[in-house]
């Protein structure tokens, strides 16, 4: 029976670390939850669309926690332009650029209208020339005439053929369809991949969280801690979730998609604020999964290689080259993470899981 499994240097490639007091809290959490390399999303207030903002963001989150790389983005919005991708790249500033359609999320009311990208394209241009990656938080916002039935459950898929667009006409970008939910958003990124033999350049990929791998639709229907956004749906779709995440396909990796609000923020009987945060316990969430469905073998291409492949990062991209090492140890979720009076609930609170982590 295997009792430890050397990761290497693990990457979770879609965090939220906010800022204030709250980044304060969260930041030093990236690393006890078993990862060393992430990605961070800008959607803060006022969104991260400057070279001075994701400087100093970058400079304060490594104050925090030394010992993690953070791997930056800016923010999609007509504040961009394609001089300053140009720029941001020669810095090496930026890995990437998300794109949120208005109001699908926390903080997405200065995203775009995923009806017409068209505006978007020189800066998809200059990413594409760059080797940069394009985020899309793939979901259709609400729509404000009734006939068009546009809901959490079908947004995602009446999201998917945007995604073939965007390929088509950029077909040299590399694009990830963030935290998938649906057995339609894979079998679009297998569709996309069917032609892939090994050691081919992937240019669409998707990311997996935690959160969605284990929750279906009754998870979070009445229960504000496991609600979301793109909230888990079916049960079908969460097996096709732990297919995808767990066959060792290397155009399917981890972004847990953490995303911390206070207590209050997830209480409230109106507005309950969209996010599950899985930062402190990210890697032992991946690995009962994995466990479960007898594939930890293929656990560390997940949570590790495939996406540094995908962003080319190298060794020397990394400020720290602790080895993350899964222990076969029990241990319980807390019920809160806080600090003075700033409380946020964790990813299965009071539950024990079987996998702990540890640095060597």
């Amino acid at each position: 029976m295997t009792t430890e499994i050397d990761l290497g240097i693990t990457a979770d490639m879609h965090v939220h670390l906010r800022d204030g007091r709250m980044m304060e809290l969260i930041t030093p959490t990236v690393r006890e939850g078993g990862v060393s390399i992430a990605y961070v999303m800008p959607n803060l207030v006022p969104p991260i669309t400057t070279l001075k903002q994701v400087i100093d963001y970058k400079k304060k989150l490594q104050q925090l926690a030394p010992k993690t790389t953070f791997l930056m983005s800016f923010y999609l919005s007509k504040e961009l332009s394609p001089e300053l991708i140009h720029e941001a790249a020669k810095l090496g500033a930026i890995h990437g650029v998300k794109c949120y359609p208005a109001g699908v999320t926390t903080n997405s009311s200065a995203g775009v209208d995923p009806n017409d990208f068209t505006p978007f394209y020189p800066i998809f241009k200059a990413l594409e020339e760059e080797n940069l990656v394009l985020n899309l938080h793939g979901e259709r916002p609400p729509s404000k005439d009734d006939g068009e039935d546009i809901h959490v459950l079908n947004a995602e898929p009446l999201f998917l053929p945007a995604l073939r667009k965007l390929h088509e006409d950029f077909p040299r970008l590399k694009i990830i369809l963030e935290h998938c939910t649906t057995r339609a958003a894979i079998e679009t990124i297998e569709d996309i991949n069917k032609n892939y033999k090994e050691g081919d350049d992937i240019k669409v990929a998707a990311t997996i969280t935690a959160h969605h791998l284990l929750l279906t639709i009754d998870n979070w229907a009445g229960n504000p801690i496991n609600f979301c956004k793109p909230v888990a749906k079916l049960p079908d779709d969460k097996r096709a979730l732990v297919a995808a995440a767990t066959s060792g396909k290397p155009y399917f990796f981890f972004g847990s998609d953490s995303a911390p609000h206070p207590i209050d923020a997830k209480a409230r009987h109106v507005g309950v604020c969209a996010g599950v945060y899985t930062q402190s316990h990210a890697i032992s969430y991946v690995a009962s999964i994995f466990e479960k469905h007898q594939a930890l073998d293929n656990i560390k291409g997940f949570v590790a290689d495939f996406g540094k492949k995908f962003y080319k990062i190298e060794e020397k991209d990394v400020v720290n080259h602790d080895h993350c090492v899964l222990v076969k140890r029990e241990i319980t979720v807390p019920q809160v993470i806080g600090a003075d009076g700033l409380n946020v609930v964790p990813f299965l609170a009071g539950e024990a899981l079987q996998w702990s982590v540890q640095w060597k």
